[in-house]
C-alpha cells in the first residue's frame, strides 16, 4: 500500500494515462486562459519567473493552484522527463488530488 502522502502521485499517473493532463508551461497557460483546466500543479523548484507567471494567470482566471514536490517527482508521476507545470483537465481528478494534497 502506498503512503497516504504519495497517493496523489499515483492518482496523477492515472490521470496521465486517462489523457486528462496538460504538461508544459505554455500549454498549461494556454488552457488556463481558455478555462480548460480545473487545477494546476506547480513544482516547488520552479524558477521565480515561471512561478510568478503561473500564479498570476491562475489567480486572474480563478483556477486553483497547488505547489507540490519538485520537477523530478512530477515528471516521474506522469511518465515523462522533468515537468514544472501540470494542468488537470478532469474536475474529478482535480477534486481528489486537491483532497489528497490537503491532508
Amino acid at each position: 500500500m502506498t503512503n497516504p502522502s504519495e497517493k496523489w502521485i499515483s492518482l496523477l499517473g492515472l490521470a496521465a494515462r486517462a489523457r486528462e493532463l496538460v504538461t508544459g508551461e505554455e500549454l498549461v497557460l494556454q488552457d488556463v486562459r481558455k478555462n480548460r483546466v480545473c487545477l494546476v500543479l506547480l513544482a516547488a523548484d520552479a524558477s521565480d519567473a515561471t512561478a510568478k507567471k503561473v500564479k498570476d494567470k491562475c489567480t486572474h482566471y480563478k483556477i486553483p493552484l497547488k505547489q507540490v514536490a519538485d520537477r523530478a517527482v512530477l515528471g516521474a508521476a506522469v511518465g515523462k522527463a522533468e515537468r514544472v507545470v501540470i494542468g488537470i483537465k478532469s474536475r474529478g481528478f482535480a477534486k481528489k488530488i486537491t483532497e489528497l494534497l490537503d491532508q
